[in-house]
């Protein structure tokens, strides 16, 4: 290809893409650091009206409990409370901390003895007489992210992302466990977390992110000083001026140095997005030595939803690799070969009916399982599941589900919400973390006037962002060529 072809590839790409870029670095530095940001919320009144709550979409009822006469809502906005027919609805925060990302509430469970606990994705909470929530420590500090509670008889289980924390009554002392490595374990590690934790630095620690910060800082000044330049020789008929030259020499120089890291950060994160990500799903890799996946526990981060299953006599465990079956916490989960489709986005509905059915709901649809028929059954269709290929989104986006309202079963679509509970209009403008926009604006999600375009975004804007990069090089390529050729000649 011709060198005025490569430029204008690189300007126009950089142009068009230059706003896209600098929103891709910011969002991605800030979600490296998240603990900075994750004291702040913003309220959904400035957000496209789409971030707005409507039918309890977007997470705003993950689920319910029954509590006497009462049923509290809780989702990713908070708890509320209201009666069995949903007409009006009490703030039931107190408490808890004012900023949303804390409020992101993840399960609440009543134990014999009438005590209630919740936990957010954060911290582990009890009900106090006063109607105040008061917060639990957990051994190792309160650093690891929790994702679901449960109880079985007077003992009172919490899940974390790596480990179980086991209480019985008076629920004074939590024991930490480690569940034993899976007797599927091949000692290998997602290809998918690999490569994820790659483009955010995370595979190496504190240092790895610093370094994928500095790349991105790069970048931002890569495609600020390109724009200015551009802006400057527009202003210049006669040429770009001394000012010009001085940017266009810090852009080439930066560029060419850089170049390797710029294109791995870019590389990397387009692979996380659909329909790229297909390549690397199911992949498995040897763990890399000394590096943050290099641990003696196999559940690092995997771990999501626990259930005893009374029909069965056993505990259902769901992680980022499936379900698994086991008898105790002291033996090796088994994995089971018969199970409902799961969303790369996460579980969010899992209940066991009366007849010992599971409810399973994610964003790949919701499912009634029956472990003892090995049968699957479409919720919504009633007829056998169907596989669920490609898509990250399902025909019906599940993201919660209550049968504690008298109108009957509330299953709720991520976008559409549901017609049989209404929500108080109030609602809709519930604050958004901080930490919850940037990972909208990272991902593309928050470009809503790009409509379904939204799932290509990163396909398309990450393959402009690496052609416009190796252009760039080309360019700088053919320039030293011609230099030598020419040194040559003289």
């Amino acid at each position: 290809m011709k060198k005025s072809i490569w430029r204008k590839w690189h300007k126009w790409l950089g142009l068009i893409l230059g706003f896209f870029l600098i929103m891709f670095c910011l969002s991605g530095i800030f979600l490296n650091h998240s603990s900075l940001i994750k004291n702040y919320s913003i309220s959904r009144a400035y957000l496209p009206i789409e971030y707005q709550y409507k039918k309890w979409n977007n997470g705003l009822l993950r689920g319910t409990k029954k509590w006497g006469k009462d049923v509290i809502v809780y989702g990713y906005s908070g708890l509320w409370l209201t009666d069995s027919y949903g007409k009006k609805y009490y703030d039931f925060n107190k408490g808890l901390p004012v900023n949303t990302d804390y409020r992101s509430i993840r399960g609440i469970v009543e134990t014999p003895s009438h005590q209630l606990f919740m936990v957010s994705q954060y911290d582990l909470y009890t009900l106090t007489k006063d109607t105040v929530w008061q917060k639990i420590n957990l051994p190792g500090g309160g650093k690891e992210r929790l994702s679901d509670i449960t109880v079985k008889g007077d003992s009172l289980i919490i899940v974390g992302r790596s480990c179980i924390y086991l209480s019985i009554k008076p629920y004074n002392i939590y024991s930490k466990i480690m569940l034993a490595k899976p007797t599927n374990y091949d000692g290998k590690a997602s290809l998918f977390v690999t490569v994820r934790r790659l483009h955010t630095g995370g595979l190496f620690g504190f240092v790895g992110k610093i370094i994928v910060d500095f790349i991105g800082i790069v970048l931002i000044f890569l495609t600020i000083s390109g724009i200015v330049y551009w802006f400057i020789k527009r202003r210049h008929s006669h040429g770009s001026g001394i000012s010009g030259k001085k940017w266009l020499r810090w852009h080439n120089y930066i560029g060419r140095i850089s170049i390797v890291f710029t294109l791995f950060v870019s590389i990397t994160g387009w692979f996380l997005h659909p329909p790229a990500v297909i390549a690397i799903a199911s992949g498995r890799v040897p763990i890399i030595p000394y590096s943050s996946m290099d641990t003696n526990n196999p559940w690092k981060g995997k771990l999501r939803i626990l259930r005893y299953d009374r029909l069965s006599g056993d505990w259902l465990l769901h992680t980022t690799e499936g379900f698994y079956t086991m008898t105790s916490f002291n033996v090796a989960p088994k994995p089971l070969s018969f199970q409902p489709p799961i969303s790369v986005m996460g579980i969010n509905v899992m209940e066991q009916k009366k007849d010992g059915t599971w409810l399973i709901g994610s964003f790949s649809g919701m499912y009634e399982w029956n472990r003892k028929k090995h049968t699957l059954i479409d919720y919504f269709t009633h007829q056998p599941a169907k596989p669920v290929k490609g898509k990250p989104f399902g025909a019906h986006a599940v993201s919660g589900y209550s049968s504690d309202f008298a109108c009957g079963d509330v299953v709720v679509d991520y976008k559409k919400g549901c017609n049989n509970l209404v929500q108080p209009q109030w609602m809709s403008v519930l604050p958004m973390s901080l930490r919850s926009i940037c990972l909208e604006v990272h991902t593309g999600r928050i470009y809503t006037f790009l409509g379904l375009g939204t799932i290509l975004y990163i396909f398309i804007v990450g393959l402009g962002c690496i052609w416009c990069l190796w252009s760039g090089w080309k360019i700088r390529e053919n320039m030293s060529k011609r230099c030598k050729k020419k040194s040559i000649k003289e």
